[in-house]
């Protein structure tokens, strides 16, 4: 059996630019792809804390070093500039190897500067 496992994660990424003329759906600092395991072209997940609207579309980079997160074409009309989002990627792996892999969660402040890494997140208590 295989199973889809979260792969890695932006967690609360702040977008920069909603470009609806722009082709492609959603460029990212190469240098925040990189440290995420985010590859050019990759189907991303995004979850918008701000609207609560969820969508998927593929990353393309942006300068390295830049911190844009731009919501481009279509998906444009799903998130605006200032909006927190979670970008996520998933993998398919053997279900004998789900209790070993961990993601990458990267974690961003409001200007997406990395505050953090972790590969685990804590379980919910009450």
């Amino acid at each position: 059996m295989q199973l889809t496992i979260l792969k890695c994660k932006l967690h609360r990424a702040c977008v920069t630019h909603s470009e609806l003329e722009y082709e492609g759906s959603c460029a990212i600092d190469s240098k925040l792809m990189e440290l995420a395991g985010i590859h050019e072209y990759e189907q991303i997940h995004i979850y918008n804390v701000t609207n609560g609207e969820r969508f998927s579309t593929y990353a393309i980079l942006a300068d390295p070093g830049s911190r844009i997160i731009s919501i481009n074409g279509a998906a444009a009309h799903k998130a605006s500039p200032g909006d927190r989002v979670i970008i996520c990627t998933y993998a398919v792996i053997e279900a004998g190897l789900a209790t070993t892999f961990r993601p990458k969660l990267v974690y961003l402040n409001e200007n997406n500067i990395v505050t953090h890494i972790n590969n685990n997140i804590l379980p919910q208590s009450a």
